[in-house]
C-alpha cells in the first residue's frame, strides 16, 4: 500500500518518508536509502529522516557514514533523544563503550527520553560490566524483578555476584 502511495506521490516527502521506514523495516536497506534521500530535501531538512538514514547505514556496517548522518540532524534538532539513543548505539557497534555511554547518558537525561532509550542504555551498562546501575535503570519502566531477569539474559544468564 505505501508502496503504491509512493508511486503516485512521487514528491510527497512524508509518504516517502514511511515507505523508506518500511523498506528498512524488512531489510530492503539501499531502496530505503534512495527513497529517504528522495524524502529528504536540504531546503526542508527533516531530522527523523537523517536519523533513520542514520540507522539505516549503522545496520549496513557504514559506521561512520551513519554518524555523520546523526551529526547533521543534532544540528536540527540538538539533544533529541532518539538521535542520541542511535549514536550511541553507533559506538556500541564499534565497541567504543565509554563513548556509547557518554552519549546515552545525555540521551536519557532529556525530558522526553523514552523506555527505549533507557533500555538502551542498560544494554551498554551490562556491556561495559555495571549490571547494578543497568538493572535500577531498567527497573523504573519495568519493575525490579523484570529488570533482574532482562539483565541478567543480557548477561548471558550469569547472575549477579553479591557483595
Amino acid at each position: 500500500m505505501l508502496e503504491q502511495a509512493a508511486i503516485r506521490h512521487s514528491t510527497n516527502p512524508g509518504i516517502l518518508a514511511a515507505y523508506g521506514r518500511s523498506l528498512a523495516d524488512v531489510g530492503r536497506y539501499e531502496q530505503a536509502l534512495d527513497v529517504l534521500g528522495r524524502a529528504h530535501s536540504p531546503a526542508r531538512p527533516d531530522w527523523s529522516i537523517l536519523n533513520a538514514q542514520g540507522a539505516i547505514l549503522d545496520q549496513m556496517g557504514r559506521t561512520e557514514e551513519a554518524r555523520r548522518y546523526y551529526k547533521t540532524a543534532l544540528k536540527i534538532a540538538p539533544d533529541e533523544p532518539s538521535i542520541l539513543s542511535n549514536l550511541g548505539l553507533s559506538y556500541a557497534l564499534t565497541k567504543d563503550l565509554g563513548e556509547a555511554e557518554s552519549v546515552l547518558q545525555h540521551a536519557v537525561r532529556h525530558p522526553q527520553a523514552t523506555a527505549k532509550v533507557r533500555r538502551n542504555l542498560a544494554l551498554v551498562l551490562v556491556l561495559r560490566g555495571k549490571r547494578a546501575e543497568a538493572e535500577e535503570l531498567m527497573a523504573r519502566d519495568v519493575g525490579q524483578d523484570e529488570a533482574r531477569k532482562l539483565i541478567t539474559t543480557w548477561s548471558g544468564g550469569k547472575t549477579a555476584k553479591s557483595g
